[in-house]
């Protein structure tokens, strides 16, 4: 299957301001209601009110996750006129405490937990050879469609990639901090604006014939998927989660460079666009050597350090692990059951089969 390249290329947007999403529930449409009025006014009724209906939503579920992600993003890049002191608005600031709590409450209870991390980092360096993870199934029999499907799922975070990431340079001190710059002097190009990595991910999906701007699949995707981007920014909010975030991180970069070298089978068996294998190539050959850094220089720094945060270490990689697993799961189910993974169908790609 190849898909069709546009007569000229265009121009990647530059990321800015997306407007508010629409709401799926009770819960986000009170966050984007609110977020529509100044700061200053508050909103200590509204709040109170949507504290019951916290407790009762489910914490996986769309409705709290996309309020969540809308409570996150005004640390980002905020949304199209609203107003930016609604960022540390306290009003607002208690509902994400309560979605946050009720969250990672649920994570935890999903998790093993423990302070085992030696097991924890063998179990990531093992590459299975029948794997079940996207990847492997797209290598195996994936179709074009379903491939720009993974992009729209992963935009939601590849578009911000290692934003979340980057709050807990501040809350690091020796190796830890040094190694993790490095990596993350590597995520933001090297100082090279078109080799930022959310940079080469917009190419990716404007090559893919999809919706390149910033957060323009949130609407689309199911709370699997955003709940992914949510950890890395509730860990990365909070200072006493930084071992987790660092545990976080590692994961994601010690199965970033095996993922990256499967998904370029995948692109190259289906004759993508340049653009699209970039963005794949230069995750096999960095993460490889960020996946180093991160396990010997900033884990080993920071427990050098405060050897107590081993156990959360091990909750930051069962986290991501958990949510990796749900996403992953909602994916494959609707796939196998015929259906989109997003929550309404892309466009046609304009896609033709390639016939020898």
């Amino acid at each position: 299957m190849i898909p069709v390249k546009p007569a000229a290329s265009p121009r990647t947007p530059a990321p800015r301001a997306a407007p508010l999403p629409a709401a799926c529930g009770a819960l986000s449409e009170l966050v984007t209601t609110v977020l529509r009025g100044p700061a200053a006014e508050g909103c200590p009724g509204r709040v109170a009110a949507a504290l019951g209906v916290a407790s009762r939503a489910d914490p996986l579920g769309d409705d709290l996750q996309l309020a969540l992600h809308t409570c996150y993003e005004l640390h980002y890049q905020g949304f199209a006129g609203v107003d930016p002191d609604w960022e540390w608005q306290v009003d607002l600031l208690r509902l994400r405490a309560a979605l946050e709590r009720a969250f990672l409450d649920r994570v935890r209870d999903g998790v093993a937990g423990g302070t085992d991390l030696d097991a924890e980092l063998e179990a990531l360096l093992v590459e299975p050879v029948d794997g079940s993870g996207l990847s492997h199934q797209l290598r195996r029999e994936g179709t074009w469609e379903q491939v720009r499907e993974l992009f729209a799922h992963r935009s939601i975070y590849q578009l911000k990639e290692s934003d979340p990431q980057a709050w807990v340079i501040p809350r690091l001190t020796g190796r830890a901090k040094a190694a993790l710059v490095a990596v993350e002097y590597d995520e933001f190009g090297a100082g090279r604006a078109e080799r930022v990595h959310s940079r080469l991910f917009a190419d990716l999906l404007a090559a893919a014939g999809l919706d390149a701007r910033y957060g323009g699949y949130v609407e689309a995707v199911p709370g699997s998927t955003l709940a992914v981007v949510n950890l890395m920014s509730c860990l990365g909010l909070h200072r006493t989660h930084r071992a987790a975030l660092v545990g976080h991180f590692a994961a994601g970069e010690i199965a970033s460079s095996p993922g990256a070298r499967r998904m370029l089978q995948v692109l190259d068996r289906l004759d993508a666009p340049q653009a699209c294998r970039t963005f794949y190539s230069e995750h096999v050959e960095a993460d490889a050597v960020h996946e180093q850094l991160m396990r010997r220089e900033v884990i080993g720094g920071l427990l050098d350090e405060q050897p107590e945060l081993r156990g959360e270490v091990v909750f930051g990689i069962q986290a991501a692990n958990f949510v990796d697993g749900r996403f992953t799961a909602w994916i494959r189910d609707r796939w196998q059951a015929g259906a989109s993974s997003l929550r309404w169908p892309l466009p046609p790609s304009g896609a033709r089969e390639h016939h020898s």
